[in-house]
């Protein structure tokens, strides 16, 4: 049995010099901001062009997974915490029951935020956009009966969709709150769709 943990705590003591830094840049991790998406763009590039740039489908194969797996290291232990202050892991315990544990960085007492806007937007751009890429892949490979690139692009479509199903853990909470969310949208959407037809209908 695997218990969810969602807690709220500072994640390291660099996080208080960040706050500190000035506002007056829109991307505060500049490096961290290349990086998120350097790998996980390179290695879709490198699917489509590989058969391209080289005939050899092992050294293809082995790219796009180094790749994949710089981007899945990448995402989950820096640019997360650094650019939108999340960070997720899985951890036993002496019982060796395993524990899913999703941070997010606390506020700061003047209610500031170290993360800017613009950073937030990359993260979750290249966080959701590659994935659902990677699953078009996925669809594109088996109705064309590519069969050696399921491999891959399964590696693919798991590596970052365990990135985003973890983040968005961390952002919304709970499995609970995240299906309560849901909920909660759909109905909101039905209720505008009535009131718009209430409002369009003939006196």
């Amino acid at each position: 049995d695997s218990n969810d943990d969602i807690e709220d705590v500072s994640l390291f003591d660099a996080d208080d010099d960040v706050s500190r830094r000035s506002k007056k840049s829109k991307i505060r991790h500049p490096v961290a901001s290349f990086f998120h998406l350097f790998f996980r763009v390179s290695a879709i590039v490198v699917y489509l062009l590989c058969e391209l740039l080289t005939s050899s489908f092992i050294a293809c194969m082995v790219t796009i997974i180094l790749l994949l797996s710089c981007d899945f290291w990448a995402v989950k232990n820096v640019t997360g915490r650094l650019m939108v202050g999340l960070r997720w892991w899985n951890q036993v315990d002496d019982d060796g029951r395993s524990h899913w544990v999703f941070e997010a960085r606390k506020v700061s007492a003047q209610g500031s935020k170290t993360s800017s806007e613009a950073e937030s937007r990359i993260f979750w751009l290249g966080l959701i956009t590659c994935p659902m890429i990677w699953v078009i892949f996925a669809f594109s490979a088996l109705f064309s009966f590519k069969v050696k690139w399921l491999a891959v692009v399964v590696m693919g479509v798991v590596l970052q969709g365990a990135n985003l199903y973890g983040y968005i853990r961390c952002k919304v909470g709970s499995r609970k709150n995240l299906t309560s969310m849901a909920t909660n949208y759909l109905g909101k959407q039905f209720l505008q769709q009535v009131r718009f037809l209430g409002v369009r209908k003939p006196s």
